[in-house]
């Protein structure tokens, strides 16, 4: 599911289609984008205040369309620092808390700058995180809990990442 491509929204989609997918990094992701059910969409939002208006609409959205299982809301124009950015997190966790969703839906966290708490800013597990535009993914925590029931080891996702990842940056 898409809306009218934008250069931006390409670059995204190209991103989670070659390296989340390509790179296995979530071994969830390409299932759903295989059947059109990840819905990529960019706001020209400027400000906080229009960038939640689009959070809100896009959680709405996703709570009542059964056909979208996961979102991608690309924001080029605002939280272009990743500090702006991480500090949103929390206006948005507050969002979902304010439209009852709470337990149902979440947001996961994506920027050009991603940083991990603790982290230097070159440290490869960084690139989990790091996507080409700031963007929101929104997710369905039932979902969530179908994919952690149905893997082997869940909990080994990250570290298997962060191990490729220094493999792929730094070759052995």
């Amino acid at each position: 599911m898409t809306e009218e491509c934008s250069a931006v929204l390409k670059e995204v989609q190209d991103w989670v289609s070659d390296f989340v997918v390509g790179h296995n990094l979530c071994p969830f992701a390409g299932k759903e984008l295989r059947a059109g059910r990840v819905r990529f969409v960019e706001t020209h939002a400027r400000d906080i205040e229009a960038l939640l208006y689009s959070l809100s609409d896009e959680l709405a959205l996703l709570q009542a369309d059964s056909r979208i299982e996961t979102t991608l809301l690309v924001h080029p124009h605002v939280l272009k620092s990743f500090a702006a950015y991480n500090d949103f997190l929390d206006l948005a966790d507050e969002l979902i808390v304010s439209m009852a969703l709470d337990g149902v839906l979440q947001v996961a966290s994506f920027h050009p700058d991603y940083r991990f708490a603790g982290t230097v800013a070159s440290a490869p597990e960084n690139l989990t995180n790091r996507s080409p535009s700031p963007l929101l993914h929104l997710l369905r925590e039932k979902s969530i809990e179908v994919a952690a029931a149905s893997h082997p080891d869940i909990g080994a996702i990250p570290q298997r990442n962060i191990e490729y990842l220094n493999d792929l940056i730094q070759p052995r």
